[in-house]
């Protein structure tokens, strides 16, 4: 059960929820991070050791956040009694459309975030949480996908299978944050098309036919 303690100065119930419902709207009210914790909790009726019993800073409290995007569409996954069936594909194609519809909920904040990231070939700090959680999850998926033959070994490259993931994940959420369409449809088609490529070149198939083609063509350069 969550501990809270209750602001002298307006009576409100400091938790961990609460302090990142009042970040958010703060944020999305004010279009920046508040001046300073000080400020924030003044402004709250949150004492500042109350804040600093939940969250080390603000930037902490964004990788929570974020982290929660991940650990939410993953508890909704496992509450499906069919996932555990599912293909390494379908896995990966219902990670992705439920992380948009849960991403959808907070969307003016996702936006006002992923606007602040002006290095896109770095990790921001309010992301690593949110790629910690990722990468535990797409390895052990990939992992099953190799030992059912789902996906394919290949010597070099398939131990940096998540790298990739985590790059065409990027893509998605940068696609989704442009995205003009109507309930997001053409998030959903990118999904769905870029996932089946994806596969098209993990999966044992056209890859694999050209890395063959070329060993042989290597070998009978050498004849």
């Amino acid at each position: 059960m969550e501990k809270t303690t209750k602001s002298k100065s307006k009576g409100t119930t400091a938790s961990a929820d609460n302090i990142t419902a009042a970040y958010r709207d703060c944020l999305l009210s004010e279009g920046k991070q508040p001046a300073s914790v000080f400020k924030f909790c003044k402004d709250q009726g949150f004492k500042e050791s109350e804040f600093y019993q939940c969250f080390a800073s603000f930037e902490a409290l964004e990788k929570a956040i974020w982290k929660n995007f991940v650990e939410t569409t993953r508890a909704k996954m496992l509450a499906d009694a069919s996932y555990s069936s599912f293909t390494t594909r379908e896995k990966i194609l219902t990670f992705y459309f439920m992380l948009a519809e849960t991403l959808k909920t907070d969307r003016s904040f996702v936006l006002i975030q992923l606007k602040s990231w002006n290095k896109p070939g770095m990790v921001p700090p309010f992301l690593k949480g949110f790629k910690s959680s990722f990468d535990d999850w797409i390895n052990s998926v990939l992992n099953e996908g190799k030992a059912t033959g789902e996906i394919a070994k290949r010597p070099f490259l398939d131990d940096r299978y998540d790298v990739l993931f985590w790059l065409h994940l990027m893509f998605i959420l940068q696609f989704w944050a442009h995205d003009q369409s109507s309930n997001f449809e053409q998030t959903d088609a990118a999904i769905e098309k870029s996932v089946n490529l994806a596969f098209d070149l993990i999966g044992k198939g056209v890859l694999d036919n050209a890395l063959d083609f070329g060993k042989f063509l290597y070998q009978n350069s050498k004849s």
